[in-house]
C-alpha cells in the first residue's frame, strides 16, 4: 500500500492512494470464509457451498464491498493522523483492474492563521438609552393598534383612512378595461401616501377624484372613488388595556411604562450586540488573508442549497440552478469560511476560554424562553441529539469569543442616528 500527495493550494491536497491485490488478499479471505457460512444455493446446505462458485457468483461484489472498508480503514488509520482534513473529503476516482487498487482524494487542510493586533481593528458599535418619549411613542402606537376605526360623513383630514375603488386610466383619460382593483384601503398617515394626501385631503365619501403619479413616459393616472372616510378611536389605557399588553406582568400606568421601557432597551441592546458581532467578523475576515479549502467551501455552498430546500417544503424548484446559485453565493461562502477558520484561532488563543456548566444552563434557559418550552424539555432533547449538543457547546464558545473581542478591539460608540448613518454609507459602497 501506497500514498501519494500532490499540493494543489497551500490547503488543498490530491492524495492517490494505491495497493495491490496482496495487501488486501487477507482481508478478502476472511470475507469470503464469512460469506460461506451464510450463503445457500439451490443443491447445497448451508455453509457447504464451494468456494471457487462463491467466489465467480458473489466475488466482485464481495471484494469490492471489502475495498470500500479498507480504503476507509486506510484513510482513517494513515490519513487523518496525518494530515487533520478539514470539510468534506472528495473521492474523485476510485478502480480496481488488474488486481491493482488506486483511489484519488481530494482533502483540505486547516490554513494557517495569523492574527492581527487585535486591538488596532477597529469596529463601530451602536449604543442606545431608550428615552421617555420613545416609550410615549410606542405605548401610542399601541393605543392606535388597539383602537378601532369608525366611518364618518366628515371630510379626510391627515389622520383619516379611506376605503376607495381605483380604476386606471389611458393618457386622454379613460378607464382602463380590467385594470381595477375595489375596496382599497389607503392610510393617510402612513409615509407612502404623501401622494395620496394631497389629492385626498379634503374630500368626502362619493367624491371622484383624478390623480397623477410620476413624470413623463413613467406617469400612472388613475381615478378613486372614495366609499368610506374613516377616523380612529384609540384604545383608553385602562386596566384592562394594560394586564392584556403586559400580560399580566403590570397593573398601573407608571409599571406598564417601566415595563416598556425595559423591553424596548432589552431589545436595543440584543440588536446592538447582533450588529456588533456581524461588524467585528466582517473587520476580521477583511483584516486577515485566509485560505479556504475547496472541499470546506463546497460543504458551506451545499448547506446554503439545503437551506434553500428546506424553505422551500423540502424540494428545489424545477428551474432552480444549483451550478448558477453556488457561483452566486461563493463569495459568501469564502467570508463564512475565513471566519470559521480565523474564530478557532481564537479560541486557541483566548485560553481562558472554558464552558462551564452554568453556562450551558444559561443558554438553554433563554433558548427554552425564546421556544416557550421548558429547560427541562430542551436538555432532555439536547440529550437525545449528541449532534446537537455539540452544536451548543460551539455556539457557547463563539458567543465567549465575542465577549473577549469586545474587550480587545478597537470601538467606536455611535448613538442610533449616527449609526443608521454609517450603515446607510456602507451599504452604497
Amino acid at each position: 500500500m501506497n500514498i501519494s500527495v500532490k499540493e494543489l493550494t497551500k490547503v488543498d491536497k490530491e492524495l492517490t492512494l494505491t495497493a495491490k491485490r496482496e495487501d488486501l488478499q487477507e482481508t478478502f479471505d476472511q470475507a469470503y470464509k464469512k460469506y460461506k457460512t451464510q450463503i445457500a444455493l439451490p443443491g447445497f446446505r448451508p455453509g457447504k457451498v464451494p468456494m471457487g462458485m462463491i467466489k465467480k457468483r458473489f466475488g466482485t461484489e464481495i471484494e469490492y464491498e471489502e475495498i470500500n472498508k479498507y480504503v476507509q480503514k486506510v484513510f482513517e488509520k494513515d490519513v487523518v493522523p496525518e494530515y487533520n482534513p478539514v470539510g468534506e473529503t472528495e473521492m474523485v476516482d476510485m478502480t480496481w483492474e488488474n488486481d491493482e487498487l488506486e483511489v484519488i482524494f481530494k482533502i483540505g487542510t486547516k490554513p494557517e492563521v495569523e492574527l492581527k493586533d487585535l486591538g488596532k481593528i477597529k469596529v463601530n458599535k451602536m449604543v442606545h438609552d431608550v428615552t421617555d418619549e420613545e416609550v410615549a411613542e410606542e405605548i401610542e402606537r399601541t393605543l392606535e393598534r388597539e383602537g378601532n376605526w369608525e366611518d364618518v360623513d366628515g371630510k379626510a383630514t391627515k389622520d383619516s383612512k379611506l376605503v376607495v375603488d381605483v380604476i386606471s386610466l389611458d393618457k386622454d383619460g379613460n378607464p382602463v378595461d380590467g385594470e381595477e382593483d375595489a375596496d382599497q384601503v389607503i392610510d393617510l398617515r402612513q409615509e407612502g401616501a404623501k401622494d395620496f394626501l394631497k389629492s385626498l385631503k379634503g374630500k368626502s365619501a362619493g367624491d371622484v377624484v383624478d390623480m397623477e403619479l410620476g413624470e413623463g413616459d413613467e406617469t400612472d393616472r388613475f381615478r378613486v372613488t372614495i366609499k368610506k372616510v374613516q377616523k380612529l378611536n384609540k384604545a383608553e389605557m385602562n386596566e384592562e388595556f394594560i394586564s392584556k399588553n403586559s400580560n399580566g406582568e403590570a397593573k398601573t400606568e407608571d409599571e406598564f411604562k417601566s415595563l416598556i421601557k425595559s423591553q424596548m432597551q432589552k431589545y436595543y441592546d440584543q440588536t446592538s450586540s447582533d450588529l456588533f458581532k456581524n461588524e467585528v467578523v466582517e473587520a476580521l475576515v477583511d483584516a486577515h488573508e485566509v485560505d479556504v479549502p475547496e472541499v470546506f467551501l463546497e460543504q458551506v455552498l451545499n448547506s446554503y442549497v439545503e437551506q434553500q430546500k428546506q424553505q422551500q417544503g423540502g424540494t428545489l424548484p424545477e428551474n432552480f440552478d444549483e451550478v448558477v446559485y453556488k457561483e452566486e453565493m461563493r463569495e459568501r461562502g469564502l467570508r463564512e469560511g475565513k471566519w470559521y477558520f480565523i474564530s478557532q484561532k481564537l479560541q486557541e488563543t483566548f485560553e481562558d476560554i472554558e464552558i462551564k456548566p452554568e453556562d450551558i444552563d444559561e443558554f438553554i434557559s433563554v433558548e427554552a424562553a425564546r421556544y416557550g418550552a421548558s429547560p427541562d424539555q430542551l436538555k432532555q432533547y439536547y440529550a437525545q441529539n449528541p449532534s446537537l449538543l455539540e452544536q451548543l457547546r460551539s455556539s457557547i464558545r463563539e458567543n465567549k469569543v465575542f465577549d473577549k473581542l469586545e474587550d480587545e478591539v478597537k470601538i467606536a460608540e455611535l448613538d442610533k442616528e449616527k449609526y443608521r448613518k454609517f450603515q446607510e454609507k456602507k451599504s452604497k459602497k
